[in-house]
């Protein structure tokens, strides 16, 4: 069973050794650089580890972006063992019902990097759509709920 845990004392070691594939480093953020943010951003920044069971598989974290008053996919990642076995299909599902469920919004947006094709064709299944906009290096999408 995929769930979505709070990040602990107890498990933060374990998240912190998460890894992607060489080849996907540039694509990510470190646990812990995304970690750093959620500490700074603590009213606005949720990260939560994913488990299949009591296995570690990855990483979340929903945020809301103050500047643009809108809900996002912040950081988002599945260690590089667990890759390919549908859990990020099921953890980004999860993560957009925690948004939907606590805040209600219309839309929630993502940052994709240019070139991360499986990151943008997992969104893209998911019902994200390229707004067209660039910002920071990044395409922006964004899945309109409801729709």
């Amino acid at each position: 069973m995929i769930r979505l845990e709070e990040i602990t004392k107890d498990n933060l070691d374990d998240v912190l050794a998460l890894r992607v594939h060489e080849d996907q480093k540039s694509y990510v953020s470190t646990n812990a650089e995304s970690l750093a943010q959620a500490y700074v951003y603590s009213e606005t920044a949720w990260p939560f580890a994913v488990y299949d069971d009591k296995t570690l598989v990855g990483f979340i974290m929903m945020g809301y972006y103050e500047a643009k008053q809108y809900y996002t996919l912040w950081k988002f990642m599945i260690d590089r063992n667990y890759q390919g076995r549908g859990y990020g299909k099921k953890a980004l599902e999860l993560g957009l019902n925690f948004v939907q469920e606590q805040f209600h919004p219309d839309t929630i947006y993502t940052g994709v990097a240019p070139g991360n094709r499986v990151a943008k064709g997992l969104y893209e299944s998911a019902g994200f759509v390229d707004t067209g906009f660039r910002e920071f290096g990044m395409e922006e999408m964004c899945k309109r709920f409801g729709m």
